[in-house]
């Protein structure tokens, strides 16, 4: 069958899912994941590392901002770098990045010098959090799509859980510095990327290069025969073709404000905003918090972890919820969700600290959390063409990140004021009022392709 008439969209949707397509989500949740890991251990660690410099909570929670700070940097320019020379090489160089500076963190003898350090981490996996998800968006077809990016995120949970049992086991005998060296590891995870993941496709064929496109599409189709032990695949059917001419280094900054996307930006911009405000204000500062209302060490990152345990099910529901109900709803019931559980932990902590309440509504807490972690993810690239996904979902997840800035300083500034019921009747505040901006100007893009949502922006 002859198919290099038809585009890259085309060939690329009509492909049944296949052992490919699962090795590719693999390798990307994977780097996902450790990515993860990183930046979840400062919040076992903060207390340790507080102690040992002897930091007032102001000074911990600046530390533990350092990295989103650095995330800010990276989300911002890796989009735009990544629509101008490809997704694949920023990919790989954001995951070199943060396996060095996870190593420079080991060798930190200064709260400056951690915090320098911290920044790089934060700039690695800045840069690699918006191009994971654009890559996967454009690799996976439709009717799939927001589930697999949905299960993508959900190995943050799992992260996040890995770096509570490391920090758990791992933190009596070696100290936090090693934990950081342990961390470093994975970044060799990079060969991986260079030998299995392709180039996008819609990405080389936006930027004129239709030879390489081709040649990149070809071979993904002779894989997926392969794994599924088939000689022909489906017959490609037309979609709507809206293809920019490349431009320079700020077209697609510029094309995210047009007044075709400007509704969606300023949706998505805020939304990311006030959710990683309330996210990373409560879930940075919970093993902290839990020490300061008298628990040990190692029995307070137990409980973080099994908290945190609640995230599981609760990306599994959002991954299968987003293909039935859609991304508006989902996202909207989990921010909710994720508020009330959150005020209710913040007053279960205040009346008497009983064990059992904090972990039944943190575990609650985290399950709807989680949840709009998978919905964010699956949503924010969908919003965008080809030429500006990457950097309109990168400058979300920038806006994002000085929430994420913001929140463990709020938290470490209103704490000694207000205490925990506070902190998180704030961050409870956050998440109603991303779920108001959702419902107010979100849409719906379940079920479409990239393409059908560029040409309905466009009609409109």
């Amino acid at each position: 069958m002859e198919t290099r008439h038809f585009s890259a969209a085309e060939r690329l949707e009509r492909l049944p899912l296949s052992g490919y397509h699962r090795v590719i989500f693999i390798i990307i949740a994977l780097a996902f994941f450790f990515d993860s890991m990183d930046l979840a251990m400062m919040t076992f660690l903060l207390g340790s590392i507080k102690s040992e410099f002897g930091l007032s909570s102001a000074q911990a929670g600046l530390l533990a901002s350092s990295s989103f700070f650095g995330m800010v940097l990276g989300a911002s320019l890796s989009g735009m770098l990544a629509d101008r020379f490809g997704r694949k090489p920023v990919f790989q160089w954001s995951i070199v990045l943060w396996g060095v500076a996870s190593y420079l963190c080991s060798t930190a003898q200064t709260v400056e010098s951690l915090t320098l350090f911290r920044i790089l981490l934060g700039i690695g996996m800045g840069m690699e959090f918006p191009i994971a998800q654009s890559m996967l968006s454009e690799l996976i077809p439709a009717r799939r799509r927001g589930r697999y990016i949905a299960l993508m995120d959900g190995f943050w949970p799992l992260g996040f859980v890995a770096a509570g049992v490391l920090s758990y086991f791992l933190l009596p005998l070696i100290g936090w510095r090693d934990i950081f060296l342990v961390l470093a590891v994975p970044a060799v995870f990079v060969l991986a990327i260079r030998f299995f993941i392709p180039e996008s496709p819609r990405w080389l064929e936006q930027a004129g290069r239709h030879e390489a496109a081709d040649k990149v599409l070809g071979a993904i189709e002779q894989r997926v025969r392969t794994s599924l032990g088939v000689a022909t695949l489906p017959e490609p059917v037309r979609l709507p073709r809206t293809v920019t001419p490349p431009g320079n280094f700020f077209s697609a900054l510029k094309q995210i404000w047009s007044p075709q996307y400007r509704q969606r930006t300023t949706m998505i911009w805020s939304l990311w905003f006030f959710a990683l405000l309330g996210f990373y204000g409560l879930t940075s500062w919970l093993s902290a918090l839990l020490q300061q209302s008298g628990f040990a060490v190692t029995q307070s990152v137990y409980y973080t972890v099994l908290i945190s345990l609640g995230g599981i099910p609760g990306f599994l529901m959002a991954a299968w919820l987003v293909e039935r109900w859609g991304r508006k709803p989902v996202c909207i019931v989990t921010l909710l969700g994720g508020g009330v559980m959150a005020f209710l932990y913040g007053q279960s902590a205040v009346f008497g600290g009983n064990v059992a309440l904090l972990i039944g509504t943190g575990l609650l807490m985290q399950f709807f959390l989680f949840g709009m972690w998978a919905v964010l993810y699956t949503y924010t690239p969908e919003l965008y063409p080809t030429s500006a996904r990457a950097t309109g979902s990168g400058f979300a997840s920038a806006i994002g990140r000085v929430g994420s800035l913001l929140g463990p300083l709020v938290t470490g500034l209103v704490f000694p004021i207000t205490g925990q019921g506070g902190v998180f009747a704030l961050g409870a505040l956050c998440f109603a009022i991303a779920a108001g901006v959702v419902w107010l100007f979100g849409m719906e893009t379940r079920g479409k392709t990239l393409e059908e949502l560029t040409e309905t922006q466009a009609a409109g």
